[in-house]
């Protein structure tokens, strides 16, 4: 992961957070008459561009959605080539993130994935742990739904053990809650692949978080369209419910 010159550092106005879909690998391999499996592979190369990327634009966070909860619904034989896939890349990259200070964590229910994987996060996780450069996001067997119906559950759980009360419950408590509650909110959420949606991922926590859609699939993302996106990003005004008069004299 080294650095390159290819980017300007620290681009003004860069959001702090960003947050992408990796979508369009077994397109790219369709197109080029491979198995899904290698769009799969290909898409390694381009996570690793995308942080160095990140690092160079001064982005702190960056969340990348690997494998949602509907991904089960696959071809069995996908699905085993991307666990084996996900345990490769971690063996191959842990010592990379911990020698850039790259602090890994993956969210989603880790309890479907096998002992073994489960292991290789944990110690990953585990080993990054003190790492204070780029937070690295990896969102697997994570669903939106899945992660505000998990905050509830916990939420109820502290109600029937007298620890909250109903009126306790607010928008801020709620978001304590969630997964990674205490990293800044995702300011971009990129999609690559040419679809607009964002597909059950975040759904919380992107409740003011620009869009940005790439026709690009995934493993033709690079470091240019990453700081095309970063760009644009930093063009808009962010409002949040203010006028653009009140966003201007609050920046004066």
């Amino acid at each position: 992961m080294k650095s390159t010159n290819n980017l300007s550092n620290s681009v003004k106005n860069a959001p702090r957070h960003i947050a992408i879909i990796m979508d369009g690998n077994n397109r790219w391999a369709k197109e080029r008459h491979l198995p899904g499996l290698a769009g799969h592979k290909a898409g390694v190369d381009c996570v690793r561009s995308t942080i160095e990327g990140c690092i160079e634009s001064g982005v702190e966070v960056l969340t990348l959605f690997a494998f949602s909860s509907e991904n089960w619904k696959r071809p069995p034989l996908e699905v085993r080539g991307l666990m084996e896939l996900f345990k490769l890349a971690l063996d191959r990259e842990s010592k990379k993130l911990l020698k850039n200070n790259i602090r890994l964590r993956v969210i989603g229910d880790k309890t479907a994935f096998s002992s073994s994987l489960q292991k290789k996060i944990e110690k990953v996780e585990t080993m990054t742990a003190e790492c204070t450069g780029l937070q690295l996001n990896v969102a697997a067997n994570y669903g939106g739904r899945w992660d505000i119906v998990s905050a509830a559950k916990s939420i109820a759980e502290r109600c029937v053990n007298n620890e909250l009360s109903v009126n306790d419950i607010t928008e801020e408590l709620f978001s304590s809650d969630v997964s990674l509650a205490e990293l800044p909110e995702a300011d971009l959420c990129i999609r690559t692949g040419g679809e607009k949606r964002i597909s059950n991922f975040l759904i919380w926590q992107f409740a003011y978080t620009e869009l940005y859609f790439s026709d690009a699939y995934w493993p033709d993302f690079d470091k240019t369209h990453l700081l095309t996106a970063i760009h644009d990003f930093s063009s808009r005004q962010r409002r949040f419910g203010r006028t653009s008069e009140q966003v201007e004299a609050g920046n004066a």
